[in-house]
């Protein structure tokens, strides 16, 4: 038994017709007949139900299934470990982003970052910091961009940028034809803020709480898209990151905040004992400048 005959096993498990899994696997329907009946043998199972043409996965079948899938993912991501050892910059890597960073950064940079590095291949993975942190610790993702500071002596933080924060306004707003504005300006008032889990949230609630500000406690928004709807109806004001207010929506303003300006500092974040150490920080300087060049 061999890598290529789960292979087989799970390309006639998911297509449930041998010839479709023999021209999936590029061999002859005889070849892959045969290497299936040869992993009947081995295993002492009868792997698949047949009558006639149609091919269906037998009780005992679908759990040796699941574990060959299983093993092929396991055989790849050893494959993938090997290469990016012996060649980081064409290894495969899972880069995890929180929602109000993502749509506003990612396509800045992941395509300069591939016309620099070709035969790097990026996985995305969009999820609020504390799923993202997680899935860092347990292995899931290799990077994340995340807002610092993170918590945790198994983490590595490299610091890329500030980002400053503006105040969203709809046009009809006492302060919509202010070209900026200071804390000072917010003194009693009540932000609409995002929803628990979002990181976004803590920041404009530390925010609130240096400032004499408070949070609106009729909405909170699951997505930064849905809370800049909801201020352009007029239903309240809001802090929006500086990259998210390039292009206001018709009926809303973004205000620039005068010095000092509330920011949050975003950074890219990996495992301590991580063999690729050097290369992330690579990928983190490679983020920054095509940042700063959009």
């Amino acid at each position: 038994m061999n890598i290529r005959d789960l292979e087989y096993l799970v390309a006639v498990a998911e297509l449930q017709h041998f010839g479709r899994a023999a021209e999936r696997c590029h061999v002859s329907q005889p070849t892959l007949s045969t290497q299936i009946r040869k992993l009947e043998d081995y295993l002492g199972v009868s792997l698949f139900e047949r009558a006639g043409r149609k091919v269906m996965v037998s009780t005992a079948g679908e759990q040796i299934v699941e574990r060959a899938r299983a093993l092929i993912r396991d055989y790849e991501e050893l494959q993938s470990v090997a290469r990016r050892l012996k060649d980081p910059a064409a290894g495969q890597y899972r880069l995890g982003v929180f929602p109000t960073l993502a749509p506003y950064l990612l396509p800045r940079v992941v395509p300069a970052i591939h016309a620099e590095l070709p035969r790097l291949k990026l996985i995305l993975l969009e999820e609020k910091t504390e799923v993202l942190l997680a899935r860092l610790r347990r292995g899931q993702i290799d990077m994340a961009l995340l807002a610092l500071p993170v918590a945790g002596d198994d983490l590595h933080a490299m610091a890329l940028f500030d980002e400053p924060f503006c105040l969203a306004v709809s046009d009809r707003h006492p302060l919509a034809d202010r070209a900026s504005v200071g804390a000072a300006d917010l003194e009693q008032a009540s932000l609409l803020l995002l929803d628990e889990g979002h990181c976004l949230r803590d920041q404009a609630l530390e925010f609130c709480k240096n400032n004499a500000v408070e949070e609106s406690r009729e909405f909170r928004a699951t997505s930064l898209e849905t809370l800049i709807q909801m201020v352009a109806t007029d239903l309240g004001i809001t802090l929006v990151p500086e990259m998210a207010a390039r292009e206001a929506p018709r009926h809303l303003r973004f205000i620039p905040f005068r010095d000092p300006k509330p920011h949050r500092t975003i950074g890219l974040v990996w495992r301590r004992r991580a063999s690729q150490h050097a290369f992330f920080e690579q990928i983190g300087a490679l983020m920054r400048r095509f940042r700063d060049a959009a």
